[in-house]
């Protein structure tokens, strides 16, 4: 195991020399004792990829880039260098499987937010081939070799950090080396590390454009100010002091990446993507009033009984923030309103809807989700209920996740009901709707009073999320330290445990080869626009405690604390397994990632991809049973010319 040790071997050496004098603990004591050790993924050091990078000893240009023959660090990035926008790939044996799974959910993000699209390497003549090398690194371009290969080595498994070394290989270098970045930072040369004073050197903008884009401090392609520094003290100084800590995130693409991206392969919207809705703008983004209800929904900025603001901007924007509202309160009982989205045209066949609801209606009253779905025997429509929205009445705004599996042209309708025969003063309100042909997140964790919650939790002092069971039957929760673990102040610290009760049954034991993904959302109202943070965690069945015989994702029954819910139900708690760095307090404070007082982590447990090998292995052994050896060995023959990668079997 790789990682900060736990204490497991101290603790089992005071054990035995406390068993030796007739004070031997019982087995629940040792339980106890090894299941309050969370495991640190990264050791608790917030590596950069130029930190990774150098501890490997690579020395590559500008810390992550690797030049072939033909090419010179100033190389004109043109059009034979671009790549289609349907990338193929191929995922070598050795990448860790979580890695695996941050890499497709990499993918997705490009989908969503671009053209750039990825599917598996199927014999064209250019591909990128990911392995897991000493680091994390690539080549830029279209090298036009064949196998381009691109490095996600150990503690390279971060979202940010595998889109980052793709837009290298997309065409694009780092955000400070361009030509105009002297007007924007100041490099400390005194203060760089012997020998990598290269990596801070500029392309002339004859030989590199920056698309017309305005310098961007806060690009996932720019250096952090502590970039290959020889002491304590920053190289990159920001000639605006409030963005010295902005430079060198690895959430996600800001928005300058996203229009450089764009510009470079001329992109109109993400592949995935299908629509979104702040209803800033009168024509509420297109979407129309249903014919045959008796009631409308209404664009307002303010609702008698609730909401006093919308969920955009929550009121801060003098002559904006509106939202969509069904006045239930001058409804008679039985009234329906139905908001229709404009047209969508599919391509995956599932999608995932999200939206911001107040309910602030009668108890009964409800919002039922539609699709009203078009083909050739029903030109004009048909209606299909998806889900009735559940819950009470409260005093905010929620958010809300619900699943589509729509293969057709359709619209997504919003139908509220005035159930209820009492009075009601408020209503069913809408806002911040987005539309992508992606899978939802399984569970919403929302913090209330976050900021107050970071500023005042003491360190190294954890709060739970509800636990949560996925489609598979496993139950796990997110460990959250706001004020860090010890040592770690100003940090959010954040792990995934396991989680069983007594009398659960249909689980395998120790967990196998589960992804665990804790996503602090960021709140844009946009999702193309959100630079949200996350991490993933995978269980690896093999995985033992370090210093015990124990294997660390085994049932928490075994190896975990029993501890009582909030409702007084008694359950066992895994050890943790995550991070000690999640995200600094400063940029937690930053964007939209608390809103109206509120942090919303989305939290997923979901089968990690396994290796094509395996796949094309089982896919063997099936021929073998059905079309015997000769048909087998034909296939095998093919696999050789056309897939030499996969090796033989």
């Amino acid at each position: 195991m790789a990682g900060r040790k736990s204490p497991g071997v101290l603790v089992l050496h005071i054990l035995s020399l406390l068993c030796a004098t007739s004070l031997c603990l019982t087995y629940s004591h040792v339980r106890l004792l090894l299941s309050l050790t969370d495991y640190d993924v990264d050791g608790g050091r917030d590596l950069d990829i130029f930190d990774i990078n150098e501890e490997a000893g690579l020395n590559l240009v500008e810390g992550d880039i690797v030049l072939d023959k033909r090419q010179t660090r100033n190389s004109i990035i043109g059009d034979e260098y671009r790549w289609p926008t349907m990338i193929p790939y191929y995922m070598e044996d050795d990448l860790e499987i979580n890695a695996k799974g941050v890499i497709l959910k990499a993918f997705e993000q490009y989908r969503l937010k671009s053209c750039i699209d990825f599917k598996p390497w199927s014999g064209e003549a250019n591909y990128i081939s990911i392995f897991k090398g000493s680091g994390c690194f690539s080549s830029v371009g279209n090298r036009h070799v064949g196998k381009q290969r691109l490095s996600i080595g150990t503690n390279c498994d971060r979202i940010a950090t595998i889109e980052h070394e793709f837009l290298h290989a997309l065409g694009f270098w780092h955000e400070q080396s361009r030509a105009d970045r002297d007007d924007y930072v100041k490099i400390m040369w005194d203060r760089i590390s012997e020998g990598k004073e290269h990596n801070f050197n500029t392309y002339d903008d004859t030989t590199s454009s920056s698309l017309g884009v305005p310098y961007d401090y806060g690009s996932m392609m720019h250096y952090s100010k502590n970039a290959f520094r020889n002491g304590t003290e920053p190289t990159i100084v920001t000639k605006i002091p409030a963005f010295s800590d902005v430079i060198g995130q690895r959430m996600e693409f800001s928005d300058s990446d996203l229009l450089k991206l764009h510009r470079l392969y001329n992109c109109t919207q993400g592949s995935t993507f299908l629509d979104s809705c702040d209803f800033e703008r009168e024509n509420i983004c297109g979407m129309v009033q249903g014919q045959g209800d008796k009631a409308d929904w209404v664009r307002v900025a303010k609702a008698a009984g609730g909401p006093d603001t919308d969920y955009s901007n929550l009121g801060k924007c003098t002559g904006s923030g509106y939202f969509m509202h069904f006045s239930t309160g001058t409804a008679n009982t039985g009234d329906t309103a139905l908001l229709e989205s404009r047209l969508l045209y599919p391509i995956r066949g599932y999608q995932c809807l999200q939206f911001f609801y107040y309910n602030s209606a009668g108890a009964s009253d409800t919002l039922k989700i539609y699709v009203r779905e078009y083909d050739k025997a029903n030109p004009n429509g048909k209606l299909r209920f998806i889900k009735t929205i559940d819950g009470s009445p409260q005093e905010l705004w929620q958010l809300h996740h619900v699943s589509l599996d729509t293969k057709t042209k359709f619209r997504v309708v919003f139908e509220g009901t005035k159930v209820g025969s009492g009075s009601s003063a408020g209503g069913l309100s809408l806002d911040d709707i987005n539309l992508s042909e992606t899978t939802c997140p399984e569970f919403i964790w929302r913090v209330k009073n976050f900021s107050h919650v970071m500023d005042n939790t003491p360190a190294n002092t954890a709060i739970y999320s509800p636990p949560f069971t996925s489609k598979e039957g496993y139950t796990f929760q997110m460990k959250l330290y706001p004020n860090g673990t010890e040592g770690y102040p100003g940090e959010l610290s954040a792990y995934a445990n396991l989680v069983a009760r007594e009398g659960d049954t249909g689980q395998k034991w120790p967990c196998p080869w589960k992804q665990m993904t804790m996503m602090l959302m960021d709140q844009n109202p946009h999702i193309q626009k959100r630079m949200s943070n996350q991490r993933s965690v995978t269980t690896d069945p093999n995985m033992k405690a370090s210093g015990s015989d124990q294997f660390f994702w085994d049932d928490p029954r075994k190896v975990g604390v029993e501890v009582t819910d909030v409702d007084g139900s008694k359950y066992f708690r895994g050890p943790g397994y995550g991070t000690a760095v999640y995200l600094t307090h400063l940029r937690a404070k930053s964007r939209d990632f608390i809103k109206g007082g509120d942090a919303i982590f989305l939290l997923t447990m979901e089968e990690s991809i396994r290796s094509f090998t395996d796949i094309y292995v089982i896919t063997l052994d099936i021929f073998r049973i059905f079309f015997g050896k000769i048909f087998t060995l034909f296939l095998k023959i093919l696999t050789r010319i056309f897939l030499p990668n996969l090796g033989d079997f």
